[in-house]
C-alpha cells in the first residue's frame, strides 16, 4: 500500500463493463476525493457521451453509493449500466413460457409431443 503522505495522494480503481468489453483503470486522486471526482478523472466519461452521467449509478466493491461518497485508498469504484429489462419482468416472461416436454402416451408407452405444442 503506497500512500504519498506529502501530497495526500491515494490510489483507487475505476471499472466499467459492457457486454463484450471491460475497463479497469488504476488512478491516483487527492485524499478526500469523491466517487464523482475519481470517475471524472478516470476519463471513462469521454468514451460514452450518450450516457446520462448526471444520474450515474455507482458503487464501491459492489455496494451502491452516491457520487458524493468520499473514496479511500484501494477502493474499486464500479460504474453500473442501466438495466435493459427489469428483472421482475424477465422472470414473468420466463414463467409464462412453459417448455415443451415429451409426454408419455398412456396407450402406446411411447413419448409424444403435446398436441398444442405443434
Amino acid at each position: 500500500m503506497v500512500i504519498n503522505r506529502t501530497h495526500h495522494i491515494i490510489q483507487v480503481e475505476v471499472v466499467y463493463a459492457l457486454a463484450d468489453q471491460q475497463w479497469l483503470l488504476s488512478i491516483e486522486v487527492p485524499s478526500g476525493s469523491t466517487v464523482k471526482t475519481a470517475v471524472q478523472q478516470s476519463g471513462l466519461l469521454r468514451h460514452w457521451p450518450e450516457q446520462d452521467w448526471d444520474n450515474l449509478s455507482v458503487g464501491i466493491f459492489s455496494q451502491r453509493c452516491h457520487l458524493d461518497t468520499p473514496v479511500q485508498h484501494g477502493d474499486r469504484i464500479e460504474i453500473y449500466r442501466p438495466l435493459q429489462v427489469d428483472p421482475k419482468e424477465r422472470r414473468r416472461r420466463r414463467a409464462g413460457q412453459v417448455p415443451v416436454k415429451a409426454v408419455e402416451d398412456r396407450q402406446s408407452g411411447q413419448a409424444t409431443r403435446p398436441r398444442n405444442a405443434e
